[in-house]
């Protein structure tokens, strides 16, 4: 009888449950399943609506421009990323127990309008910007920051710069959960410093870390509005992204193609990261 009741109770609670996740459900196959899969079906299809198979993905293989913003989007997010959570990771370690205004300061880049990062690059990277006058006083001649392959660099820094800050916040969260007795035990069995990060806070920091790098990997995408305000529509190659070719693609509304593209990125994107979380799940604590 017990039983029979425990199991009536069960379901009822797991009915509530249901109907507490279900506005979240809809809403989230409203905006984001059936998008979606709205997406990948266009992708077979011309913008007229005439089924075409695989060629979209072989319109986009044979596309300069693809390959082009394409290689420029792989190339950053592997430099920019790996550089970012390093730079992260050491200046956490370094303000672990600096006041709380210092580590504030690191988010100031987070709270400044797109419109003024952008101000900030021509001031600083234009032919006649901060850094070049500095550098012709120094007798070094003038660098076309925005307008050869320096470019990619400027958008590397300008990225790190503006989102260093938030993955400290996130790995300085992460250090405050890490028990202080395992650091006792260590130093008493004789473990250095660096034993002591390598075997005791980085193991800890597995996943944080993880969530950092898929935040910092969406954030990516969004650098376009700086790079995209500063140049226009057509930047010089080196920083010709993925978002570039999405925008022109949009204003001419070559729908095929963009969601082929989307659909092609979204699987790029799923596999790395499937293979970093399951890399890193095995060297969780």
């Amino acid at each position: 009888m017990r039983t029979l009741r425990s199991s009536g109770a069960g379901r009822r609670e797991a009915l509530t449950g249901c109907l507490f996740l279900l506005p979240s459900l809809i809403g989230v196959s409203i905006f984001q399943v059936f998008p979606m899969m709205d997406t990948l079906r266009r992708s077979f299809f011309s913008v007229a609506g005439e089924w075409r198979g695989w060629g979209n993905y072989q319109t986009l293989m044979d596309s300069a421009s693809f390959r082009l913003a394409a290689g420029n989007t792989a190339r950053f997010l592997a430099i920019a990323i790996p550089l970012l959570l390093l730079l992260s990771l050491g200046i956490a370690l370094a303000v672990k127990r600096a006041p709380a205004f210092v580590k504030s300061s690191f988010l100031v880049p987070l709270a400044l309008p797109v419109a003024s990062l952008a101000l900030i690059w021509r001031l600083l990277f234009d032919s006649q910007g901060l850094v070049n006058a500095a550098l012709n006083a120094m007798g070094i001649d003038t660098v076309a920051f925005l307008d050869s392959g320096a470019s990619f660099w400027v958008l590397v820094g300008s990225y790190i710069w503006k989102n260093a800050g938030f993955g400290m916040v996130l790995i300085l969260a992460a250090l405050t959960n890490v028990p202080p007795n395992l650091y006792e035990a260590a130093q008493l069995d004789g473990a250095g410093r660096f034993q002591q990060f390598r075997h005791i806070t980085l193991p800890h920091l597995y996943p944080t870390l993880f969530v950092t790098a898929v935040l910092s990997v969406i954030n990516a995408f969004k650098v376009f509005r700086e790079a995209y305000l500063v140049a226009g529509n057509y930047p010089h190659e080196s920083m010709y992204l993925l978002q570039h070719l999405f925008n022109n693609w949009f204003l001419r509304l070559d729908v095929d193609k963009l969601c082929a593209a989307a659909t092609l990125t979204a699987l790029a994107l799923a596999a790395p990261v499937a293979l970093l979380q399951k890399f890193w799940g095995r060297r969780r604590v």
